[in-house]
């Protein structure tokens, strides 16, 4: 039974504003004897970040540089510099990431630097910078619905084992299953895909999200994201982590030992579960979301088939940045997110992003060749990527 405890979980909330930061803030207000928002970062969404510091009363905010001033009379910072110190204030317990992007990754490095916990949707942080993050993983819980499946399926029968680098241990995994609902367009014909608009991009039937993500959804960009992030958290090689599209987005991905059992977490489409389990980790505590409930009589069939390559080719160039290394992968990120701001702000179509991608992570050898490269050399190859992507946007993206 979850008991009272001596004092709650101190919090910096980097991404306040965004799905994830919300529904982490719904968790506060059902729990709060077990946690305290402490710090809140946002981006540009000042209104909703004062209607949450007049509610949570933090001792500190951060916003992105060139934003509105917040209604705030305790420290107010801004900026990357501004996330890195609010990640490591000393009166910090756990810092959680629901930011997007490369920015996700330098805060989160800074609060594993300093011991403290990270729970952490922010999967660019591992592709970017995998090999970084590494040798903190004890104190990375991760909170992507598809990742804290597969956490939980890797847990002894009563909960946590008694090591935490057990957890992650590869040697009984055969394989992981990371399923993906294929969005709306799954069943769209090739030919038309590139009559897609922002606006039909825009709406996604089972998740509600920012619209970064919900372009990778519909690319598949986040699944192949979501390979490279799996390969570093649970130390399995690429060629063991298998995408399943699952239309019904019950299964939330599974996991396939070495014996051919195969453990699959199941639930209704809803964050606030994968949330709240990050957050009380590795106790449990009840959940009555209004969504939140599976109910499986209601489930009729449960549908599996593989991705369609042809359709989503950014599955394979995730797969292939991977087995490539991380500055592959770092380039890839970088080059994804200025392709999809390109593509929200209309200036290229649907099916040019994966092309885009693609030349892109043809000539990165010249910034960068090591296969494990440092932090700088990851900034350089960031912006050398996102550059190009509008040099060749700028001339003619199709061959």
């Amino acid at each position: 039974m979850l008991s009272t405890p001596e004092k709650p979980v101190k919090i910096a909330l980097l991404g306040a504003t965004g799905s994830i930061g919300t529904q982490v803030l719904d968790v506060v207000r059902r729990f709060p004897e077990h946690f305290e928002i402490t710090a809140l970062a946002a981006g540009r969404n000042v209104d909703r970040l004062n209607t949450q510091i007049a509610e949570f009363a933090p001792k500190a905010v951060c916003v992105a540089e060139g934003s509105k001033k917040p209604d705030f009379s305790g420290e107010v910072l801004s900026g990357p510099e501004g996330l890195e110190a609010l990640a490591t204030r000393d009166d910090i317990d756990v810092v959680i990431v629901g930011l997007v992007g490369m920015i996700g990754l330098a805060p989160t490095l800074a609060a594993l630097k300093t011991g403290k916990r990270v729970l952490t949707a922010n999967k660019e942080t591992f592709v970017a910078g995998g090999h970084l993050v590494q040798p903190y993983l004890d104190n990375i819980i991760p909170i992507d619905s598809e990742h804290s499946a597969i956490f939980q399926c890797l847990q002894g029968q009563n909960g946590a084992v008694s090591e935490a680098s057990k957890r992650r241990s590869a040697s009984e995994v055969e394989k992981i299953y990371l399923t993906a609902s294929g969005g709306p367009f799954r069943t769209l014909p090739k030919t038309q895909f590139e009559k897609i608009t922002k606006a039909q991009a825009l709406k996604h039937p089972n998740w509600e999200m920012g619209d970064k993500i919900t372009i990778d959804r519909l690319t598949m960009m986040n699944k192949g994201l979501e390979v490279i992030e799996a390969h570093w958290l649970f130390g399995v090689r690429y060629e063991q982590i298998q995408i399943l599209v699952h239309p019904q987005s019950v299964v939330h991905s599974a996991v396939e030992f070495i014996d051919h059992s195969v453990i699959a977490q199941l639930g209704a489409p809803d964050m606030h579960v994968p949330i709240q389990y990050a957050m009380f980790y590795p106790q449990r505590a009840v959940s009555d979301y209004p969504n939140s409930r599976l109910n499986l009589l209601e489930q009729s069939e449960l549908n599996f088939e593989a991705p369609d390559l042809e359709k989503f080719p950014c599955i394979a160039l995730a797969y292939q940045a991977g087995e490539k290394g991380q500055s592959a992968a770092t380039v890839l990120n970088a080059a994804d997110e200025a392709a999809v701001e390109l593509f929200l702000q209309e200036r290229i179509g649907f099916t040019e992003i994966p092309k885009l991608l693609e030349r892109v992570l043809g000539g990165y050898h010249s910034v960068c060749q090591s296969p494990t490269p440092c932090y700088e050399e990851i900034l350089a190859l960031d912006s050398w990527a996102r550059r190009t992507v509008h040099e060749i946007a700028g001339s003619a993206v199709s061959p």
